[in-house]
This record gives structure tokens, sequence and C-alpha cells, in this order.
């Protein structure tokens, strides 16, 4: 009989102890490789923990509310031959479940231990293939590029700058900066300035928000070329770990690599029954060609997306209708943020319907018939468009991944380790393709990290705390914890808030609405959250999200000289609001 060998913990990433929820074997079973033995759930994950080898298990050590960190005893298991003897009793082949999306102060889900790298091949074409060209993909070729590495980039369209600068962020901040300055102008007509009712020229406008684009997305193409990354158009595919067939308009062309970065972004997702290939019935990239001004226009969807292409069209001259299934609009924010914003669109929009789900569209050649399910909405309602926008998926399911020897995740995405590794060792992924939060900026520096790490450098995402931008009417920004997650979580902090109300800035422009909120570590007073509503809430979260890195105190950022008068003042005297140092208004003393 063979010997009893020990199954412990694996590495389960950032975590010291995490709890067994659920124990899925028992002395006596056989229980082949990679079989899960035990379940972990902490407050980011549930994983499982497998088998290292064919076995039987012979005694449990643990039961279920056990807490457990890496190197404790699981059980011990003879094994099923003798060649088992010799494997390693700690090795982890699956990835953590990833039913939520991450908060975005988290690093990604930790990925399987990565398996042994088929040798790289001699013939090779390069030493590293990018899949995708948006700005994770872009950041991470180029990188890669200037540290010596030779740098295939595919990209499936002939533009480079995936959906972030041909049909997402770019054109869409040209569109609300538009937006804005019809507001702006509405806005000052109560103080001496009235402007007459704009005259919109679609195909101007159109035209102007591709020449941004294009400057852009032309600009890539010059870097690629200084850096001699080659740009190859066209889908691609796997069909083993170090081969990708990629389908050009030149046919097909095999390419292969010595690594691999997955790059390969999202696209948006509509409910079943909702035909968004009905040109009334739109996403987010069809909203940003500018057809037309619907007269009437149903927002299905109250987050980010949805929000800021209601003010674009808002301002265009649309009547705005939006509908969200939860109670309340952009949930990722504190509700006292998002509260400023929502006062000013209710005066602006038609119709806010929250708790309402749409049970039906039914589009035809002059309009769309819709039917809702909610407390205030009505049983039907019709609108010339309705745009859909409630969420985005991974582009893993056209790569046939399996052909890598990865697997997917139940959401569609890729598990990845804090250095962007994969199952796979020598396959690498970043940005959308590996889960929440789905942003450029995200995206950006996990491009970098994993091009470093391929080129021998150390590199890791630390990212502590990843900021979150609304671009409407006025902006809504937050970043690291919010103050609902700190009640949540226990958390005894400190909130320092001023209202815009003060700030000479805000008034001059004639703009008092913002609020700006920042949240503190009770006992150390470093600032770990913020949230801020009102012009250029944006930018000013920048400061913050350092702050936050750098492990700054309510001291810190008080004591900082702000240039006045400028809203940035705000984030300052937030501070001092919450150390007791505020002069600019009257409170209570705490300190």
């Amino acid at each position: 009989m063979s010997e009893e060998k020990e199954i412990r913990v694996p590495d389960i990433g950032d975590f010291d102890a995490v709890e067994i929820i659920e124990i899925l074997v028992a002395p006596g079973d056989s229980v082949e490789a990679e079989a899960s033995l035990i379940t972990l759930e902490s407050d980011k994950a549930t994983m499982e923990v497998p088998a290292p080898f064919d076995c039987t298990i012979t005694t449990l050590k643990v039961n279920v509310g056990d807490s457990v960190a890496k190197g404790d005893l699981i059980a011990l298991a003879t094994a099923a031959d003798a060649e088992a003897d010799d494997a390693p009793a700690n090795t982890p082949t699956e990835a953590p479940a990833a039913d939520k999306p991450a908060p975005a102060a988290e690093k990604p889900a930790p990925a399987p231990a990565p398996t042994p790298a088929a040798a790289a091949p001699d013939d090779a074409d390069c030493d590293l293939v990018v899949i995708g060209a948006g700005p994770g993909g872009y950041s991470a070729a180029f990188r890669a590029a200037d540290l010596g590495l030779k740098v295939i980039l595919v990209e499936r369209y002939a533009a480079l700058g995936g959906v972030c600068l041909n049909v997402g962020c770019i054109p869409s901040k040209a569109l609300l900066h538009a937006a804005k300055v019809i507001d702006d102008a509405e806005f000052f007509a109560d103080h001496g300035i009235k402007f007459s009712k704009p005259k919109i020229d679609l195909k101007k406008l159109e035209a102007w928000k591709s020449s941004v684009v294009g400057k852009l997305t032309g600009g890539l193409q010059g870097l690629a070329k200084q850096r001699k990354v080659e740009v190859v158009t066209g889908k691609a595919g796997f069909t083993d770990p170090h081969t990708l067939n990629v389908e050009t308009d030149d046919g097909s062309r095999a390419i292969r690599f010595r690594h691999c970065i997955i790059a390969a972004g999202s696209r948006p997702v509509a409910p079943p029954g909702f035909d968004l290939k009905h040109p009334r019935i739109m996403d987010s990239t069809d909203a940003l060609e500018l057809e037309e001004i619907p007269k009437r226009l149903l927002i299905v969807g109250g987050g980010i997306i949805g929000l800021e292409m209601a003010s674009v069209y808002h301002a265009l001259g649309s009547e705005i209708t939006v509908v969200e299934l939860a109670d309340r609009l952009m949930t990722g924010a504190d509700a006292d943020i998002v509260k400023p914003f929502r006062k000013i669109i209710d005066k602006r929009y038609a119709n806010i319907y929250l708790k309402t789900r749409v049970v039906s569209l039914s589009a035809d050649d002059k309009g769309v018939d819709v039917e809702f399910e909610g407390d205030k909405a009505p049983a039907k309602d019709r609108f010339d468009r309705v745009l859909v926008s409630v969420g985005r998926r991974p582009n893993t399911d056209g790569l046939n991944i399996e052909a890598s020897g990865l697997s997917l995740q139940d959401n569609g995405c890729i598990a990845a380790d804090d250095q962007m590794r994969t199952a796979v060792e020598h396959i690498f992924a970043i940005g959308d393709v590996i889960g929440q939060p789905m942003l450029a900026h995200k995206a950006v520096h996990e491009g970098k990290v994993a091009a470093e790490v391929i080129g021998g450098e150390k590199s890791g995402f630390d990212g502590r705390v990843i900021p979150s931008v609304a671009y409407t009417d006025p902006e809504v920004a937050w970043v690291g914890v919010t103050q609902e997650q700190a009640k949540a979580e226990g958390l005894a902090v400190e909130v320092g808030t001023f209202p815009w109300a003060a700030n000479g800035r805000s008034l001059s422009l004639g703009r008092d609405e913002g609020v700006t909120k920042l949240i503190f570590e009770k006992d150390t007073e470093r600032v770990i959250g913020a949230g801020i509503v009102g012009t250029n809430a944006g930018d000013l979260i920048a400061e913050v999200a350092l702050a936050i890195e750098m492990g700054a105190d309510m001291h810190d950022i008080g004591l900082t000289i702000h240039p006045h008068p400028t809203l940035s003042e705000s984030v300052a005297m937030a501070a001092e609001a919450a150390a007791g140092t505020l002069t600019d208004l009257y409170m209570p003393r705490k300190r």
C-alpha cells in the first residue's frame, strides 16, 4: 500500500485566513487529480482547492467553518499509483469563481498556478503576440517593444485603439463636451447671458467627433511603426498553446509565438428578446453614430454609460426617459454623491423609473413599443428609439481559447494573477477579459505589467484603488472605499464633506451644486476613499487616488497649499473639515 501523503492548502493569493464553507470529499473516497476537495470563501472570492494527484482520502484534517491559510493541512491520502508519490501536494489548478465583479480596489482574481510551459518554438515569429489593440493591448505591445522584444499586435479592426478610442471613451467624451457647451449656455441664462436655441448640424458634429478619434488612432499607427511593432489586421484564434491563426483579408496566417497577451476587450450585452440588430434599438456603439436625434429616447440602464449618453441626447434635443432595475442610479457610488446629479436630471428628463424592468420591446419602422413592470412606470409606452446599456461581456468566446490550454470561468473571463499570468505560463491576460472593473485605465497598467514580466522585469499589478468617473453633467467620480461599503464592512471611518456652494471657483462658474467627500480611516486618519460630484470631478478625483496610494492622511491633504480660487480647494477643505481645521465654513468642534 502506498505511503500516506499530506495534502495542504496551496497558494491562494493575498489571503491570510479563508473560511471553509464546504467539504466535498469523505474518508475512503477515490479522487482524481484536479477534482475539488474543499470550497473556500473570502470577502473577495469563492475558490475550490483541487486534489494534486489521483488518490484515496484516508483522513480529513479540517471541518466546515475552519479558517485556513497557505500550507495548512487539509487531508491525508494515499496515491493511486507509484508515480503519484513524487507529485507536489500543493499545486492549485483551478481559478476562483468570479460570480460577482471585483470592487475597484481589488487585485485581479488569483489565477491557477501556471502549468509547465511547453517549450518555446524555435521557429517563433515573435517573442510576443498581443491580441487586441485597445489601450491595454497597445500599451503592452509598445512597452514590450521598448524592452527589446519582437512584437506582433493583432487587431480585428482596421483602426487601432479598440473600443475606447473608436466607439467608447474618446468619441463619447467628444460628444459629452458638445453637450456641456449647450448645457452651460442654458445654465447661464439666469445670470444675464441668454443664447438662442442652438442649431444642430449632425453631419458637422459627427465629422468633428470622427476627427478627434482619427487623430488618436492615426497616432497609434505612427507609434507602432516607430517601435517596429508589426500590426496584423484580422480575427485571431488559438490553434495550439504557441500558435495563433489570424483570418486576414489576404487569407489565413499562422503566427508562432513565445509569449501571448490576451487583450481582446469586451462588447455590449442585451437581455434576451432585445433585438440589437433593429435600427431603432441601439447599444452604446450605435448611439455614438448620431444618425438622428430621436424625439423620445428610452435609456435602459441607469449606469455610467447609459447616463452619459442620456446627457448627450438630452442636450441635442431628445426627451429622455431612464429605466433602472435597481432602486437608484449609479449604484457603485454613495447615494449622497449621486444626489446633486439626480436633482438636476429630475428637472431635465421626462421620466426616471427605478425598481423597474423592461418586459418587452417591439420595434417597427417608426418606433419602439415598450412594456414595463414597476411601481411608478406605465404598463406601456412608445419611443422613437431605445438605447440598451445594461452591461458588457468579455470577447473571449471567439478565440478558440481551449486550444491554448486555458479554460474560461463561468462569466466568460480568464483568471490571471497579479503579474497578469494565466494558468498557461507563457500566456497572459489583461483588461476586460479578466473581469471587473472594465475600465481602460486599469487595462493600461495591467498591460505594462504583463509586458515587463515577459521582458524579465520585476513587476506586478498592485493598484490599491481604481477611480470610476461618469462624465455626465455634473460629473460624478469616486475612488477607494465608499461610505456605504465602510458601514457594511464595519470599518471605523471619519468623513469630511465640503459643499461647493462655499467654493469661490464653483460660484464663479455658476455651478455650485457640487460636493467633495473624503473618507478617512479613524485610527490612522489616512484617506481610504472619496466621492466628488460637480464640474470636472473626474479630474479632481486623481488627487485623492494618489493620496490613497501614498498613504496620505487628512493633515497631509489639508496642509498642502492648493491654488485659489480653484475647484481643487474643495479636496483640501473636505480634509480640513474632517481634521476640524476648516475656516471657510462653521462646523461644531469635533477635535
